[in-house]
């Protein structure tokens, strides 16, 4: 099973040139006249809001207006996403979500919407390249060893991802399928908590981003084994891939971008999605991005909403082969 990504920020590039091309001429066809809020669907201070307030930061110099961040959590983001809804549909409000959009209707019974007809996907903001880790004393060296180590000792070996039913809890079913191991799973409210554990030696591995686990590993207190993108990424360019570590196609990442409510008017988000597709490489958002492994995508709205449409089903999928829910 396999949660494609992106092909490297240089596909990201790719999808976006031409559309950028166009979208930068007509970018006079829409402009705002008071402020625009981002609906953020998690925690200040959290990856997705990072790359978020990084790339609306830089976005304001374009538009001529402040973006303003409101953090709305709870619901597994369905708080936020019923606040964009709630919202007049004029250009102003937009929903900075991640594979909520895709899991929930899996997930959850009686959701107030539809996502696939409620929303409209502008741009992918950022993708956030997943790692598996283990506590400095933990023997396996390599991916191959630790699933050697799982097999030997099944439902044994401990390992902490943010949260239940989340992109690194998908990402560790799709591994278990694939490599036929049994772990002891232990769902975090986010990846800093895990980070903590592991740093501590409380648990024996975890699945989590590459900014989350970089306390630990800087302190000496855990060791990356693998990596959950397809290719190998800057920010650790020595550490194996999932895929090449003997699951060809494996490529589970984490990623946030920007939704608009359906109606919200076309010109609109084709100016927000122009103007961050610019934003995403700017230096200074990667000089700030960078260091953390985001890989800053900003493509165009209809790459976004291709990007989607096959990740949906591929997701579900693993929800419903692993049998994972909420609690």
């Amino acid at each position: 099973m396999t949660i494609t990504t992106h092909r490297r920020a240089l596909l990201g590039g790719a999808l976006t040139a031409p559309f950028l091309a166009r979208a930068v001429q007509a970018q006079g066809d829409w402009r705002p006249d008071r402020p625009i809020r981002f609906i953020v669907a998690f925690a200040a201070g959290g990856a997705a809001d990072t790359a978020a307030r990084s790339i609306a930061a830089d976005m304001q110099e374009a538009l001529g207006q402040n973006i303003v961040i409101e953090n709305r959590t709870g619901g597994n983001a369905v708080v936020a996403a019923a606040a964009t809804l709630q919202s007049p549909r004029d250009g102003y409000t937009f929903l900075v979500d991640a594979a909520n959009q895709l899991t929930n209707p899996a997930l959850m019974r009686d959701l107030p919407f539809d996502y696939r007809t409620a929303f409209i996907p502008v741009t992918q903001i950022s993708s956030f390249p997943q790692v598996v880790a283990v506590k400095d004393d933990f023997p396996a060296r390599t991916l191959q060893e630790f699933i050697a180590a799982a097999k030997a000792r099944p439902s044994t070996i401990s390992i902490g991802t943010p949260p239940a039913a989340g992109m690194a809890h998908l990402a560790l079913a799709a591994l278990e399928q694939k490599a036929g191991i049994q772990l002891l799973h232990s769902p975090y409210r986010g990846g800093a908590d895990a980070a903590r554990d592991i740093m501590s030696g409380s648990i024996d591995a975890v699945l989590i981003t590459t900014s989350s686990v970089r306390p630990p590993v800087q302190a000496g207190k855990a060791r990356v084994l693998a990596v959950t993108s397809l290719e190998r990424i800057p920010s650790l360019p020595n550490v194996p891939t999932i895929a090449e570590s003997g699951f060809p196609g494996y490529d589970m990442n984490d990623w946030n971008g920007l939704f608009a409510g359906a109606g919200t008017p076309r010109a609109a988000i084709e100016r927000i999605a122009a103007v961050a597709a610019v934003s995403a490489r700017a230096p200074a958002v990667r000089a700030r991005m960078d260091p953390a492994g985001a890989i800053m995508i900003g493509n165009s709205p209809a790459a976004f909403a291709t990007w989607l449409d096959q990740q949906r089903s591929v997701a579900v999928q693993v929800i419903r082969d692993a049998g994972i829910t909420l609690g």
